[in-house]
């Protein structure tokens, strides 16, 4: 037996879906997965075709709300009149396209000539923002690899490391997903990870000091068990770095 709703139900219903803000669907998408969406993660499986663009236009509506908040002439200040849209798909597509958009595609390639020395790949330009603030983090990153069963090209390196930091973050977690998404494309017998950044949360406000730079560090497998290895990663990052700083 088929059921059927009132005709007013159905109307209802249907004003409840048209009158959900498109961040409110996806959201509730996630929650009924029972999945996290925190600031640093990455949540495009669950938006679907075209929902980024109508997203866009909601984040621009918030922020020129923002820009009201502060106080400033958006109607009429020439120079902030698209600064709301431009703002949105500049979060959306560039600054934290690492939380909207999918992984870049990285073929591996089995490793049939068991290669088993050890090489390192950088320095690759990161990008983040403070998830604290929202101001930038720049700064470079070496990564190292004992190989395992698979490879995968060195152009790969820097699209996933662009792809991972392109969130809000801190950078202690960041290098710590940077390491886990590695470890899922090329299974690395070993693999080290070095990031150098400077964090405008403490050049541009706070403290305002402008040298200050934070170098963290991941370390798996054989470059955790090994110090030889360990010591030879470092070493060849820096030999690769544009300073000797470490």
């Amino acid at each position: 037996m088929t059921s059927t709703l009132p005709n007013d139900n159905i109307k209802n219903f249907d004003e409840q879906i048209t009158n959900k803000l498109i961040s409110e669907i996806i959201r509730d998408r996630i929650k009924s997965k029972g999945t996290r969406f925190s600031a640093n993660d990455n949540i495009a499986d669950f938006i679907n075709p075209g929902e980024l663009k109508v997203l866009e236009k909601e984040v621009a509506s918030r922020i020129k709300d923002l820009l009201k908040s502060l106080i400033i002439d958006v109607d009429n200040d020439h120079n902030t009149q698209e600064t709301a849209e431009r703002v949105s798909k500049m979060y959306l597509n560039e600054v934290f396209k690492g939380r909207y958009h999918e992984q870049p595609k990285v073929t591996s390639f089995p490793n049939d000539k068991n290669l088993d020395e050890i090489y390192t790949v950088g320095p690759i330009t990161v990008r983040s923002a403070c998830s604290h603030h929202l101001v930038p983090i720049l700064g470079e990153c070496w990564i190292g690899i004992k190989p395992g069963s698979k490879v995968i090209g060195l152009s790969k390196f820097a699209r996933v490391a662009d792809w991972v930091f392109s969130r809000p973050h801190i950078q202690e977690e960041a290098v710590m997903i940077l390491a886990d998404e590695i470890e899922k494309l090329c299974e690395p017998k070993g693999l080290g990870i070095i990031v150098k950044a400077q964090h405008y949360c403490m050049k541009w406000r706070g403290v305002k000091e402008p040298n200050t730079s934070m170098i963290n560090s991941v370390v798996r497998g054989d470059f955790r068990h090994d110090i030889s290895l360990k010591q030879e990663f470092f070493e060849l990052v820096k030999q690769q770095s544009s300073n000797n700083n470490y």
